[in-house]
């Protein structure tokens, strides 16, 4: 089954159950889909679902920020909610050390030196990752790392 059939299934899911909070969630990520369907003029693949999903995280990560630092835990709080629907259609995570890994193999592979070189790490990682980990935080460690 595709991610979109998937969502679809969980939309009319939460439908039937009467959870509204969870419904709402969903049908932002499915409104996220159609736009970028109808912008493109294409038929999004599950490889540019989760780069939507991943897109929406992102901005929900940042409003929860702004949101704490505003003492607004009410709001944050859905944001929070969200984000943890949204995390439902990712794939498996993966751990740190295995994060590790792939950005130590593509130091090596691409004979990165300092800093300067993050760029080129960054966009030699990042298909590989694509899903499964967080680019902020990858980003911090491939700073670490060439830093």
């Amino acid at each position: 089954m595709s991610l979109k059939a998937q969502i679809s299934e969980d939309m009319k899911t939460a439908m039937r159950a009467k959870d509204s909070v969870r419904l709402g969630a969903i049908r932002l990520l499915q409104a996220a889909i159609k736009q970028r369907e109808v912008d493109e003029r294409i038929e999004l693949d599950d490889g540019n679902v989760i780069a939507v999903i991943e897109k929406m995280l992102k901005q929900r990560r940042d409003s929860i920020a702004a949101y704490e630092s505003a003492n607004r835990h009410d709001l944050a709080d859905v944001e929070k909610f969200e984000v943890t629907v949204l995390q439902t259609y990712l794939p498996q995570q993966l751990t740190e050390d295995e994060i590790k890994a792939i950005l130590e193999k593509v130091v090596v592979e691409s004979g990165a030196a300092g800093i300067k070189d993050m760029g080129k790490v960054m966009a030699e990682i990042k298909p590989l990752v694509a899903g499964r980990a967080d680019m902020g935080k990858i980003s911090g460690l491939i700073k670490t790392r060439l830093g």
